[in-house]
């Protein structure tokens, strides 16, 4: 059987990484999906669309006038979304505001984030209504069908969600509720957005870690085997739990670009050490405020960017002396600017988030 696939993309898109991931649209369980109009964000630019019809009998691109939204449809037994994308770091976006209750389950969220039999994806994240005063509610399906507390890239791409969902213009900010509590995202005029994601949790018992305080009631500089290796860490939590390490005995400064991530990220993730898991970040300190690091994420592997792991980077290097208090991190999919206030002891994440396409699946 022949699997037809319409794709309706902006001539100008955000950028060619946005882009990389739309042939791996196979779905396994269902054999058509469509990709139909572009929001009213394109249509209210009156940009031209790009039209590309792909089949076995050929290509076929046209050029069409711009539609309503298809998020403003409710057909039954669709599932309509955005899929975003932060440095890299790409999720399924999905308008949950009418219910409490994810509109699908772990296991269905799993099969959409497959990148060879589904749309492809780190995550799936829920904009839902908000509780004890917030204004909205975020909650996210790992690929795996696990769920964290909270995710930094997430949360950005969350931002723009609901900015074109209310049709939201310039600057902007609204109170989220999350698993690791409030989260204010702040929209900026550039389209960046900025986040305060609170004060970084430090005491060993809530990151948590079963390592033994090495300051205070910290972790802090602790030595941990891993494979056979004695690894230095700083543990950290921004509501998820986070291990940073800068080198081991072997390797006192890390070039990160030689980490095998796939051979050494899961046996951080499931270390007896970390009763929750962990996610990894591996760092390299480029000067006294720029970092490079790459993370091996729970439940997700290793992806291009981690917001929250990149302010528990930040977070570790100033308690290991390490680096000052305001740092470029660069990640595999960019860069993000990380504030670890001194006034206020919030961390304040600053970076993108960009629209990768639009569309719906049946639910079955």
């Amino acid at each position: 059987m022949a699997i037809a696939t319409t794709i309706s993309l902006p001539l100008t898109s955000p950028s060619s990484r946005s882009l990389a991931s739309i042939p791996s649209l196979r779905l396994s369980f269902t054999s058509t999906l469509q990709l139909d109009s572009l929001p009213k964000y394109f249509a209210r630019r009156r940009s031209p669309r790009l039209s590309v019809s792909a089949s076995s009998a050929g290509l076929e691109v046209t050029e069409k006038a711009p539609s309503l939204s298809f998020l403003d449809h409710r057909e039954s037994g669709l599932l309509h979304f955005v899929k975003y994308h932060g440095l890299g770091n790409d999720f399924i976006l999905v308008d949950n505001r009418d219910s409490s209750e994810p509109r699908i389950t772990p296991e269905q969220a799993a099969k959409l984030c497959d990148r060879n039999f589904g749309i492809g994806a780190d995550g799936v994240i829920f904009a839902m209504p908000g509780v004890n005063g917030t204004d909205y509610t975020m909650r996210i399906f790992n690929s795996d069908g696990s769920e964290p507390e909270m995710c930094g890239n997430g949360v950005r791409c969350f931002a723009r969600f609901i900015a074109e969902l209310e049709n939201l213009q310039g600057r902007h900010s609204f109170t989220v509720h999350t698993g690791a509590g409030l989260i204010i995202p702040e929209l900026q005029d550039d389209g960046q957005v900025k986040v305060d994601m609170g004060e970084p949790i430090l005491k060993a018992t809530d990151v948590p870690t079963r390592l033994t305080p090495t300051k205070d009631q910290s972790v802090v500089k602790a030595a941990i085997e891993v494979d056979g290796v004695a690894w230095s860490v700083t543990c950290v939590s921004m509501g998820n739990p986070h291990c940073v390490t800068f080198g081991n005995k072997i390797e006192q400064n890390l070039q990160v670009e030689d980490i095998n991530l796939a051979a050494i990220g899961p046996k951080f993730e499931h270390h007896e050490m970390f009763p929750a898991r962990t996610n990894t970040e591996f760092v390299q300190v480029l000067s006294n405020s720029h970092l490079k690091m790459r993370v091996w994420e729970r439940g997700a592997g290793a992806t291009l960017a981690c917001g929250t792991g990149a302010c528990a980077v930040v977070v570790a290097a100033v308690l290991e002396g390490r680096a000052g208090r305001n740092c470029t991190v660069d990640l595999p999919g960019g860069p993000l600017q990380i504030e670890w206030s001194e006034q206020d002891n919030h961390v304040y994440m600053t970076g993108p988030a960009e629209v990768v396409f639009y569309g719906s699946v049946p639910l079955h």
